[in-house]
């Protein structure tokens, strides 16, 4: 008998639903054991019943729920509630899921700010009074997932990767438990540190290994002076491979795979970081946002009092 699996996706780009068919000629394997009761990207099963005349939400029951993108207005929460109550296993998927992902970057400001901003302080856009009618009203911020229901299974990324989605759910499948290594993109980066950095922090608009060079081996890229989260973002974005993805890909690590622990404080392990090799983190603007880029909610970033 196939295993029933609902998905959603909320605030969110669609990169991680994009993963899942990403997955290839695996999924195929998988695909068998599988029964996709809801999933909007792939098929139309609609929450207010198929005419839309349905009173209230409602999901199809299944044994694995999974859910892409963090909670930006109320018929998100609803639906993740939901949701909740129809799975038994539910899965974020996605670093928006599990930490609010780039949107919530928005947590910096107020609401009334970011309307004001979007309907009538864009020079782009002519002035317009803030639709209130129609659409679901947002919430005071972007919510990830386990702060509003409890979750299950954690697989971050921007977007994750493919070999990632298809090892978590072939351990639910098999009745195994899912987890990433507690560890830093540092521990699974090729690259020789000496722990020192002689020059200032600047922007990698060129190559930072020359072309031919080998990537193991060669100097670390903070140390270089490119900007690099790697110290503070969990690894395992490279699956089997060890090496994280951006690091493979010469570039240094966004943190999108999120802290190497749950209640890790990234914004202040990163200026640790970037002090002990001799750089300044106060020459980094807005270093709350840097550092924590894709993961404002769980009260990370907040509304800050302008200065005078």
């Amino acid at each position: 008998m196939a295993v029933r699996v609902a998905e959603e996706w909320f605030a969110i780009c669609g990169g991680c639903e994009v993963t899942i068919l990403d997955i290839g000629e695996p999924l195929l394997d998988l695909l068998p054991k599988l029964q996709f009761v809801h999933m909007p990207v792939l098929m139309d099963h609609k929450i207010y019943g198929q005419l839309g005349n349905g009173k209230k939400m409602e999901i199809p029951e299944a044994e694995v729920g999974i859910i892409s993108g963090g909670i930006r207005n109320e018929e998100n929460r609803e639906l993740a509630k939901e949701m909740r109550a129809k799975c038994k296993t539910l899965i974020a998927l996605g670093s928006c899921a599990c930490f609010g992902g780039i949107p919530a970057l928005a947590n910096q400001f107020k609401v009334e700010e970011l309307l004001e901003k979007v309907y009538r302080g864009s020079k782009t856009t002519p002035p317009a009074p803030t639709p209130s009618t129609d659409i679901p009203p947002l919430t005071d911020r972007v919510y990830a997932l386990d702060e509003v229901i409890k979750v299950d299974v954690y697989i971050p990324g921007c977007p994750t990767a493919p070999e990632i989605v298809a090892e978590a759910l072939v351990s639910l499948l098999e009745g195994k438990a899912f987890s990433l290594p507690e560890r830093s993109v540092c521990d699974d980066c090729p690259v020789k540190r000496e722990e020192k950095a002689d020059i200032q922090l600047k922007r990698p608009l060129e190559s930072i290994i020359p072309e031919g060079a080998k990537l193991e081996g060669s100097r670390c890229f903070m140390e270089l002076g490119y900007l690099c989260l790697g110290p503070v973002t969990r690894t395992g974005c490279g699956g089997s491979e060890k090496t994280p993805r951006c690091i493979k890909g010469r570039m240094p690590c966004r943190a999108c795979f999120g802290p190497i622990r749950k209640d890790a404080n990234p914004l202040v392990e990163m200026m640790g970081a970037l002090t002990s090799i001799g750089l300044d983190p106060k020459t980094i603007p807005d270093r709350a946002a840097t550092f924590q880029r894709y993961i404002g909610a769980q009260g990370r970033l907040r509304p800050v009092a302008k200065r005078p």
